[in-house]
């Protein structure tokens, strides 16, 4: 019997939508999980964190926490296969940034989409100045690269913990972050007139403009527990083992002991699109809480732990065949708020 753990970012509504949303969701499946349950945690998320309640979650569960920071560089590079050499390395993350009123906000990287040749056409064209100045730039996918600067000590916050954000909060400090800034506004002026940018343009998409640094690490970690994806960023997605390009076959993940992040509310919840999340929720409902409350009930699942998160913090939510049982328990998705 198998030991899951389910990990949903963004499965937590924020608490002024909360209500409503969950009124408008039909999940009964998920109400059954969440209500007859064996243990439930809350954790908060710590002011000005430099990333996620999920990630730093999952930073810990896969001995990627350095000193409170995830550390994802290195384990995400071996599983693009890319040589780990020595060095302190950071996930490069290409970016849109904007004006908005008073300050200066980088867009959900989501939306940023490259295919595989606007991405290297990118890369090459920042490769060329990064190691000018002494720092490799290794390419993962359109997404997701990787530069080795021994000297940047700094920590910047996750893509997806600034998204949307006033930026001013979660820039570099410090002596180094002189050298990110001027390595970054070479990158700018040389993709401001580059092809790929000047077709996005002309196509009304987001331009690639800027670079995010994060996640850094300096040495390749021990082999991670088994980790299972879908719809995750690339870079969690090298992390993990299995990539599932859907949720429609879930034996092979029921069958062993292991995590499953399941990203697809990532793109509607930064957008506060609580439309397109009621419908990325009932998509999981059918797909994905119904099987494994299925699976729980007939004891090929032994322990479910579910881990959703928002912004604000987290819940874990831990269920067995027994605790369905609790029939006195009325379903409720009432945790969610």
């Amino acid at each position: 019997m198998a030991h899951i753990t389910l990990v949903l970012p963004f499965a937590l509504p924020l608490p002024e939508f909360a209500p409503d949303l969950v009124r408008a969701l039909q999940a009964p499946a998920l109400a059954a999980l969440l209500s007859r349950t064996s243990s439930v945690q809350r954790a908060p998320a710590g002011d000005l964190a430099h990333a996620l309640p999920h990630e730093s979650w999952l930073a810990r569960a896969l001995g990627l926490d350095a000193g409170g920071r995830p550390a994802f560089a290195a384990a995400a590079m071996r599983g693009f296969g890319l040589d780990l050499a020595r060095g302190r390395w950071h996930v490069v993350t290409p970016a849109h940034i904007q004006i908005a009123r008073s300050h200066l906000m980088m867009a959900d990287t989501r939306q940023v989409a490259l295919d595989e040749d606007d991405g290297r056409a990118l890369f090459e064209a920042a490769r060329a100045l990064c190691e000018e100045i002494g720092h490799p730039l290794r390419y993962g996918d359109a997404h997701t690269w990787f530069l080795r600067a021994d000297d940047w000590g700094f920590d910047t916050a996750s893509p997806d913990t600034v998204a949307n954000m006033d930026l001013t909060d979660f820039m570099p400090k410090g002596a180094q972050a002189q050298a990110y800034r001027r390595l970054q506004n070479e990158v700018q002026m040389a993709w401001h007139a580059h092809p790929v940018n000047a077709a996005r343009e002309a196509r009304r998409l987001p331009v690639v403009n800027a670079f995010w640094v994060w996640g850094a690490s300096n040495a390749a970690p021990a082999a991670s527990p088994q980790l299972a994806t879908h719809a995750v960023p690339g870079w969690l997605a090298a992390v993990g083992a299995d990539r599932l390009a859907s949720l429609d076959r879930l034996d092979g993940v029921l069958a062993r002991d292991g995590l499953l992040v399941a990203g697809n509310l990532g793109e509607a919840a930064l957008a506060a699109d609580w439309n397109g999340w009621l419908q990325g929720m009932q998509h999981l409902e059918a797909t994905l809480f119904a099987p494994l409350l299925a699976a729980v009930k007939a004891g090929r699942v032994n322990t479910l732990r579910m881990v959703l998160s928002s912004r604000e913090g987290l819940i874990e939510a831990t269920t067995t065949a027994m605790a369905q049982r609790k029939f006195w328990r009325r379903p409720t998705l009432d945790l969610l708020t």
